[in-house]
């Protein structure tokens, strides 16, 4: 068995901790260690770069730029998990489900931006109904977000999660109020908007799961769709799909954190024919951020693209 090289930049985060835990796993996987005296050493970065098949970057936005350098005229190929790349050109947007021309994009692509977490759950509930054509690209839309604090990187984890912690961060926070936050572009770009929805993050006291609901009028749409019909066109647009699930009944009630440390993500679609409520609901650590990207190191080496994943 030839074994892929794979180099993590930026392992000490918690989407570098989970990749490497799930690619250390495998039998067809070569992890390429950094010393850690050595990890933002830029000589000692590229050496390992040139050396590797494969470069999983989990940085900030700009130290993933600075890499990006570092990687110019090596034949590794590139998946970012920053949202650095997310809208540049020459990069393939890493959600294969979306469309075939994700899915080939991403299997022959030398660069590929892995999606935002809120971005994964909005995109998959906007785009197959834009694509369907039953929604315009100027929908005035809104969403609600819920996660867990671990989203939040090491700094946030560390806040919640300290034995005299303030008092505030036993509630929900709505945070990014000025509606700016950075995943924003990729959600217009990947949807075609002409204009963004109005988005409403709010983190919890919980460790890692994501919840997304876009609510919906049925005036909105073009034409008249049942919760049925809308569930079908879902179903459709997802068929085969070994990571995106598609609920068959509307639920009562969505914890956020039940689909917490797996790879997986259920498209749910409730209310009533004229007030709908349709939810993606995922880990924010897994079809969020590192379960996305080997799903996409898994289509760009040509083996099954669940390989390595934890699913329900």
């Amino acid at each position: 068995m030839i074994l892929v090289k794979v180099f993590i930049v930026g392992s000490e985060g918690t989407a570098g901790l989970r990749l490497h835990s799930r690619l250390k796993l495998r039998s067809d996987v070569e992890l390429l260690e950094i010393d850690a005296k050595l990890r933002k050493d830029s000589p000692e970065i590229k050496r390992l770069i040139e050396k590797a098949d494969f470069v999983f970057l989990c940085l900030p936005d700009e130290a993933a730029r600075e890499t990006i350098e570092l990687a110019k005229g090596t034949s590794a190929r590139i998946i970012d998990t920053s949202t650095a790349h997310r809208t540049a050109d020459g990069w393939a947007y890493g959600f294969p489900e979306l469309s075939p021309k994700h899915r080939d994009g991403i299997c022959s692509a030398k660069y590929v931006a892995s999606p935002g977490c809120h971005a994964s759950g909005f995109i998959s509930l906007i785009y197959p109904l834009i694509s369907a054509g039953i929604m315009s690209t100027d929908c005035p839309l809104s969403c609600t977000s819920l996660t867990g604090y671990s989203g939040g990187g090491k700094k946030m984890i560390a806040e919640y999660e300290k034995p005299d912690r303030e008092s505030e961060l036993y509630s929900p926070k709505l945070y990014s109020m000025g509606q700016t936050h950075k995943h924003l572009p990729e959600i217009i770009s990947q949807c075609g908007f002409s204009h963004a929805p109005i988005f409403m993050p709010i983190v919890d006291d919980f460790y890692s799961g994501m919840l997304l609901t876009v609510p919906i009028h049925a005036s909105m749409l073009k034409g008249k769709h049942t919760l049925s019909e809308l569930r079908e066109v879902f179903s459709a647009h997802y068929a085969g799909s070994k990571l995106v699930k598609v609920i068959s009944e509307g639920p009562s009630a969505l914890f956020t954190n039940t689909l917490a440390g797996r790879d997986d993500m259920e498209i749910y679609v409730s209310g009533s024919d004229e007030c709908i409520l349709l939810s993606s609901r995922f880990d924010n650590l897994g079809k969020g951020a590192s379960g996305a990207a080997i799903q996409c190191f898994n289509i760009m080496c040509g083996v099954s693209e669940e390989t390595g994943l934890e699913l329900g």
